[in-house]
């Protein structure tokens, strides 16, 4: 069997890392928050901008005398100065050139008086090439932007600053001819690059070759500068993450002297260009963090393993040897549910190919646990369900689809609806669509949740002992079937119930082969559990770190679990059995003699583990339903499926697994499971 060299342990950068952010007055909790994440970054270069605009303002001055000594504290700063006060403006424009060009010296001068014992470079404007950061209608020649850059430049180098030319968007070995012709770069230490490759540079012609081009220049004008890159970006507007990590470290390998990468986080929605229009959409993405705060790829690489984990990264990009055989489909296949069904696949000796967008932490180990295990009968395709176009591709050549690609977690759903909606029924209709527009549509399994019932607030439930028990005898013998009206509730009950009907009418209306499974509590190995989700897991590893535990509600709910590889088997005959069960939807979990309480899994873990978890209560949690066990005589009828691994059973293996790990981390080896998503 072939296998993918493992990854190489690529050569450190020699150029220095550092991140961008912008600042507006007032946001002080933004800084904050950035400077965190430096600090897990362990990065020490900073680039930002000192608006001349801003400082004008009637808060300008008390920001700015905040900011830049909270940032020096931490990082070696880089200030940007740019923007023209309008008052001061040929137009009342901050991308204006100022009527005055010695009354940006005379801002850079007194800043330098101000600031200058807080940072030992400073960068003269922001983009001068680009219209929408100095209108060039305005300055046709580039003559005024010479004029004023140059003063500003002696100033600026007299008083021991190293001074940065404003970074060229797009690099622009003309204009940059230009400048040295008038005499710009006279007293210029660095000439600053921006680049953006797959985002606005779609003629990309790549770092070394822009590079080769700002030497030439130089070198023609006798300038000794240093280049560095100010400035470079992916946008994920696209959703493609990994694309944001290629970029990421394509610039990484740029022969310049330094690097500055934007940002830290994405661009606020409300937040307008300076001169009062909104934005293109791309330059919303350029994070290492979404707007509401959720780590993207990148940002989970270069945390828990520094730019070395970003390096090991990078052959999940580089594509699979080509094979004759459709192989098998799994989107979200870096998950829990998924990297096990894929082992079993694979072990079986089916091809696999998973659809991912890493965004879930810990979930790349899975890939490399899967790559060692397996080699190149398993595909990474690290992308998006948002995508259509790369769902289309994988579709249009696979034998079967999993489809588990999800945004799981209820509490993530209440705080951004937007994003679950996209991701749990739009990524699911373009996987449908991918589907009929297949000339011989592979069959689909979807899995659903029991979410999709609503809260079950009409239950008559009464207390036995730790549990909560249907008072209808003959509900708590069988539990809840399909014919449970369905009733959505919470914005993630809605986007996976929305999701859960498109398969079903997708099966009926366009005669696809599809079932739909909904599910109750899945655990097992691999899983990263959370407080949001992954409950049991969750459980198990405060037990095992005898940590305190917050329980929601009052611990008398009632799930049905099931063991993982009991649910891997149904998946797998529900594919078998495709042709009897396209169109229908099935409850799926241990049923009743796998229920239990909250309350009782934490007795059994005391009694395992040999001390009680430290426990507190919260409240109710929006849609948590007090009962929930599966009746799955459906599915058992139909395929002869059972549950094999007993509650008792399955939470020793599960905690056995889980405490290898967590005794790994204690000898100082790389835990490669759930604890080490947990420590990180």
């Amino acid at each position: 069997m072939s296998r993918r060299p493992q990854p190489r342990r690529a050569s450190r950068a020699t150029a220095p890392i550092g991140l961008v952010q912008w600042f507006r007055p007032g946001e002080q909790a933004r800084v904050d928050q950035v400077l965190a994440d430096l600090a897990t970054l362990n990065v020490r270069h900073f680039r930002t901008g000192l608006s001349w605009a801003d400082w004008c303002t009637p808060e300008g001055e008390a920001w700015f005398s905040w900011l830049i000594p909270k940032l020096a504290d931490q990082v070696a700063l880089l200030p940007c100065l740019h923007y023209t006060p309008p008052s001061l403006g040929i137009e009342p424009r901050a991308s204006a050139p100022p009527r005055n060009p010695d009354d940006y010296t005379a801002f850079v001068t007194l800043i330098l008086k101000r600031f200058g014992q807080y940072f030992d470079a400073i960068e003269l404007w922001n983009e001068p090439n680009n219209p929408a950061d100095w209108d060039s209608g305005l300055d046709p020649d580039g003559r005024l932007f010479a004029a004023m850059v140059g003063e500003a430049a002696r100033v600026a180098r007299s008083s021991g600053m190293k001074v940065v030319l404003g970074g060229m968007c797009p690099v622009d070995p003309i204009w940059l001819d230009r400048m040295c012709e008038y005499g710009a770069l006279e007293d210029i230490d660095a000439v600053g690059v921006h680049g953006f490759p797959g985002t606005w540079d779609f003629d990309w012609a790549e770092w070394p070759d822009g590079i080769a081009d700002v030497r030439r220049v130089l070198k023609a004008h006798g300038r000794h500068c240093e280049i560095w890159i100010t400035e470079a970006g992916y946008s994920t507007w696209q959703h493609d993450e990994h694309g944001q990590v290629r970029a990421f470290l394509k610039a990484q390998r740029a022969p310049v002297e330094r690097i500055y990468w934007t940002s830290v986080l994405d661009l606020d929605r409300e937040r307008t260009h300076r001169d009062g229009v909104n934005a293109d959409e791309r330059h919303y993405h350029l994070g290492l963090r979404t707007e509401q705060g959720q780590p993207k790829l990148l940002h989970h690489l270069w945390a828990r393993g520094g730019l070395q984990a970003v390096h090991d990264a990078a052959w999940m990009a580089r594509p699979s040897p080509g094979h004759r055989t459709r192989p098998v489909l799994i989107t979200g296949g870096a998950g829990f549910i998924g990297c096990n069904l894929a082992d079993h696949l694979l072990s079986n000796g089916d091809r696999v190919v998973i659809l991912d967008n890493l965004s879930r932490p810990g979930v790349e180990r899975h890939v490399h646990w899967l790559h060692s295990k397996h080699g190149d009968r398993v595909q990474v395709e690290v992308g998006d369900v948002r995508d259509p176009y790369v769902v289309r591709r994988l579709v249009g050549s696979a034998r079967q689809v999993y489809h588990f690609a999800a945004q799981v977690a209820v509490t993530l759903s209440l705080t951004n609806a937007l994003t679950d909606f996209e991701i749990n029924a739009r990524g699911t209709l373009n996987v449908l669509e991918a589907l009929r527009a297949a000339p011989d549509p592979p069959p689909l399994l979807f899995t659903s949740t029991n979410k999709v019932y609503g809260a079950l607030d009409d239950l008559l439930l009464r207390e036995c002992g730790g549990r909560y028990v249907p008072v209808r005898e003959e509900l708590a013998a069988s539990g809840i079937d399909e014919t449970r009206p369905l009733q959505f509730h919470s914005p993630y009950g809605c986007s996976k119930g929305a999701a859960d009907q498109y398969v079903l009418d997708y099966a009926t209306s366009f005669d696809l082969p599809a079932v739909v499974f909904r599910m109750s509590c899945i655990y097992g190995l691999h899983q990263c559990g959370t407080e949001d989700q992954g409950w049991v897991a969750h459980f198990i590893l405060k037990s095992l770190l005898r940590e305190p535990l917050t329980v929601y509600g009052d611990g008398m709910q009632v799930r049905d679990i099931l063991f993982i590889d009991d649910l891997v088997a149904a998946l797998v005959l529900a594919h078998e059995h495709i042709d009897r069960l396209s169109g229908q939807a099935f409850n799926i979990g241990g049923g009743p003699s796998q229920a239990v309480s909250l309350l009782e899994l934490l007795d059994l873990l005391a009694q395992r583990h040999g001390s009680s978890i430290p426990t507190r209560f919260g409240p109710w949690r929006t849609g948590d339903q007090r009962y929930f066990v599966s009746d799955t005589h459906k599915f058992r009828a139909a395929t002869g499926w059972a549950p094999k691994v007993g509650v008792v059973d399955g939470i020793a293996r599960l905690s056995d697994w889980l405490a290898a790990d967590l005794e790994e981390l204690r000898d100082g080896r790389p835990a490669g499971g759930q604890f080490a998503v947990q420590a990180s």
